[in-house]
């Protein structure tokens, strides 16, 4: 599945959604999570109250399960949520992607949470028999 972190410096999730520039994506396996790429935005991203700003941010992650951000608007949540993409708020902007990123592997590969196990049986049907994977486990 794909993983999103809204991030100013491809270390941290740092990002308010509306306002990050970068987008860096991630395929997470069982087996561990690869970098797939940095989507990049510009223009003026801080100006409230343009929700137009968020339709290439939504789209471009249309193919992702989860995407992390240090904060978003309720708007842009409740537009991610109804493309199946739920956003989750980091701890503080001192965390970072990979320490994410391993604590999910190892999520996936012991007991997901309740909410996790429901993310993964909304998706496609390669993420339909992870999820009967974890749960024959």
């Amino acid at each position: 599945m794909k993983i999103a972190f809204a991030t100013n410096d491809l270390v941290h999730i740092d990002a308010h959604f509306g306002w990050a520039r970068k987008i860096a994506v991630y395929d997470v396996t069982l087996d561990g999570y690869q970098f797939v790429e940095t989507i990049e935005f510009s223009g003026d991203l801080k100006e409230d109250g343009n929700e137009d700003k968020l339709v290439p941010k939504i789209e471009a992650l249309a193919d992702c399960t989860l995407v992390y951000v240090s904060a978003i608007g309720g708007s842009a949540a409740a537009r991610l949520i109804r493309k199946k993409v739920t956003p989750i708020k980091a701890r503080s902007e001192d965390e970072e992607i990979d320490d994410v990123l391993n604590k999910l592997v190892l999520t996936l590969n012991g007991n997901p949470p309740p909410w996790l196990r429901k993310v993964l049986q909304q998706q496609s049907p390669a993420i339909h028999s992870l999820e009967d994977t974890l749960l024959s486990n």
